[in-house]
């Protein structure tokens, strides 16, 4: 097997058994969709989806002076977090690019798992690596020691609660705990992708197929469906989710990306891009540079990453991610715009499409948000 050849999950036989469309997807090969991507976006809205998300990238942080690392090494304030949650953060380079956006858990007192894109995971894991020398701190990469299933919509909680004695209704969003689901040992998590609720189950990838299976047994008379990339990406921009490359990227602070809130100047100790963020937040309260918004089309063409974005027949932004929104039932775009055509209702925007300025609507972002 040549080293160029994309990686496989411990799913993969299972993927390609249900007909799965598969595609290289970071260097994996990942199902794309089963069936209609369009018939899985509105399961999961619905009713319930499985995802294989074992490409996702696990490092471990363990040792005495694993918070401390953290801190240095990421922009928020994990030394903050409790035992059992977890916290959305990013890791930045030191002039303040974003190099990925990570959700850390904190496993226990001195452990800690960093959960990266898969298109990031080595950068993360050697920029880690790199800050962690000074730190009585090992950084350790688990990516072959995990598989991660995930469970999202409506009918998810109920679905798992028919597999585990876990406490699933005392699980808060953005936290996890350990336990046994189907009779696999597993850190159920609860920080979906989707915009609905939803758990992620970290297990050893040997038990993946045997958990895969119980939760489609377990999930059919609910009318859970196996579900893929491609329709995780509409639910995802639905929900006004930034995705690595797109929204976010090197040449993006997180203010420039409308996320400075997480990151944490009063944490004590110097972090790894500070003095950069801080020029970049002072920055982005005198000028706002461009601002993330969403826009809805009022025809029928579907806007793509890269595409310009205009106004009075100048350019005044670009199209970061788009597609077609099975829920608003119109094609959807985030985008980076001036921030004098940033503002809710701006009439006037377009979208150019092969040269033809298509109209758009500028809303507030997310597009789509769960009845609690």
């Amino acid at each position: 097997m040549s080293s160029n050849a994309p990686r496989r999950t411990a799913l993969d036989a299972l993927h390609r058994s249900l007909g799965a469309t598969m595609t290289d997807f970071a260097g994996w090969d990942m199902p794309l969709r089963y069936g209609s991507e369009r018939d899985e976006h509105v399961a999961v809205r619905t009713r319930a989806g499985l995802f294989d998300l074992s490409h996702m990238g696990e490092i471990t942080v363990t040792g005495p002076q694993a918070a401390a690392l953290l801190n240095h090494a990421l922009v928020g304030n994990i030394g903050s977090v409790g035992v059992g949650r977890a916290r959305y953060t990013m890791i930045c380079r030191a002039d303040g690019g974003i190099l990925d956006d990570l959700i850390v858990y904190r496993l226990a007192e001195t452990e800690y798992m960093v959960v990266a894109n898969a298109s990031n995971a080595q950068v993360v894991l050697d920029a880690l690596t790199e800050r962690a020398a000074g730190f009585d701190a090992e950084v350790r990469d688990d990516r072959d020691a995990y598989a991660l299933l995930a469970i999202q919509g409506p009918e998810s909680s109920g679905i798992l609660k028919s597999l585990t004695d876990a406490d699933l209704d005392g699980l808060k969003y953005y936290a996890g705990l350990p336990g046994t689901v189907a009779g696999v040992p597993a850190l159920i998590a609860r920080t979906g992708y989707t915009g609905e609720d939803g758990f992620e189950l970290f297990v050893a990838p040997s038990d993946a197929e045997k958990l895969w299976q119980a939760l489609t047994e377990a999930g059919a008379p609910a009318g859970l469906v196996p579900c893929g990339l491609s329709c995780r990406d509409t639910l995802r921009l639905e929900a006004g989710m930034p995705l690595y490359g797109h929204e976010l990227t090197t040449s993006l602070t997180p203010f420039d990306a409308g996320l400075g809130r997480v990151v944490k100047f009063e944490k004590e100790g110097d972090f790894v891009g500070r003095e950069a963020l801080e020029a970049a937040a002072e920055r982005a309260a005198a000028n706002p540079p461009r601002v993330l918004v969403g826009l809805v089309a009022e025809g029928r063409r579907v806007p793509r990453a890269g595409f310009a974005v205009v106004a009075d027949g100048a350019v005044v932004g670009e199209v970061t991610s788009g597609a077609p929104s099975p829920t608003l039932g119109r094609p959807i775009a985030m985008a980076y715009v001036d921030a004098a055509h940033a503002a809710p209702g701006t009439t006037g925007v377009g979208v150019d499409i092969r040269g033809s300025h298509e109209p758009y609507e500028v809303v507030a972002l997310p597009f789509y948000k769960r009845q609690k």
